[in-house]
């Protein structure tokens, strides 16, 4: 399953739209995906499954690139 992971670079901030980050990854879970993270001490905000129609809309973004951990 492929999921949306919306996330500030640092941890320790305060979450800023602006300052928002996506990436998309290929898991099982979520708490697959939170272990995995783990270690680049992300500040997640946010972690969506994408599949259907969502998931071909996000395809067309030019920053679609999915990370296999």
């Amino acid at each position: 399953m492929i999921f949306k992971v919306l996330y500030q670079e640092r941890s320790e901030e305060v979450p800023v739209r602006e300052r928002t980050t996506s990436l998309y990854i290929e898991a099982e879970t979520e708490r697959e995906i939170r272990k995995k993270l783990a270690d680049r001490k992300l500040n997640i905000e946010y972690i969506q499954a994408l599949d259907g129609d969502h998931l071909e809309y996000e395809k067309q973004s030019e920053d679609f690139q999915v990370e296999s951990i």
